[in-house]
């Protein structure tokens, strides 16, 4: 198993989020997370992907407990092993798109990396846009930018929380195509979303209810 929750539980106070949650997810393979607002999907994605410490229970990376590792440490594993798309793009309005995809590359201190994020560019339809700043971008834009700096480092696991909220049927469509390519690259994928189409093309499809995590039928949620 590349990624394990083993007995997770999140709280706040007096408020459970999570109670029990047991789930992994194989390298090439895709895990979708759904449920009700305010369920806690973005809390138990955040959790796998070291970003949250649990309450209690365990993270495992590779058979390895990797929940208790000091921030530093952390740190370093989601930047050598995770990418994470989140709701929000979270561009830096004074970058160009392709500085914005090199942030992770700076940040990990690795040079000469500008050909292969402006590759990834191209692949994600934006191959004119390089210079262009964020504000001169549309939602769908700014989206494939932030799935272009999640993949710059090669992760073995992409984190992406609700990556098609807010786009349009036709645009929300072509990023999921995009994302369920990638356990065919070897890697694991990790994704929260309300779109019942979306959770049909995981391998595995779980919904957070009253806490815990009830396994969907994937096959019944299949479109095609």
């Amino acid at each position: 198993m590349l990624l394990e929750a083993i007995n997770i539980s999140k709280q706040y106070g007096n408020e459970v989020v999570l109670k029990d949650v047991s789930l992994g997810i194989e390298q090439g393979s895709s895990l979708v997370i759904t449920g009700p607002s305010g369920s806690g999907k973005s809390t138990l994605l955040s959790i796998l992907g070291l970003l949250l410490q649990p309450t209690a229970g365990e993270v495992l990376f590779k058979g390895r407990d990797v929940s208790g590792f000091s921030d530093d440490e952390r740190s370093r594993l989601r930047n050598s092993s995770f990418g994470f798309v989140f709701q929000s793009p979270q561009l830096i309005g004074s970058l160009s798109v392709l500085d914005n995809v090199l942030v992770p590359a700076q940040l990990a201190r690795k040079r000469s990396l500008e050909t292969k994020a402006a590759t990834i560019l191209k692949d994600l339809g934006l191959k004119n846009r390089l210079d262009y700043l964020p504000y001169q971008l549309s939602i769908g834009q700014k989206r494939r930018v932030a799935v272009a700096r999640a993949l710059l480092l090669d992760p073995m696991v992409i984190f992406a929380d609700e990556p098609t909220n807010d786009l349009d049927p036709e645009r929300a469509a072509w990023i999921g195509e995009f994302l369920f390519e990638l356990p065919r690259q070897e890697r694991a994928l990790v994704l929260v979303t309300h779109d019942t189409r979306l959770a049909g093309k995981a391998d595995r499809a779980v919904q957070i209810v009253d806490s815990r995590v009830l396994d969907l039928p994937v096959g019944a949620l299949k479109t095609g």
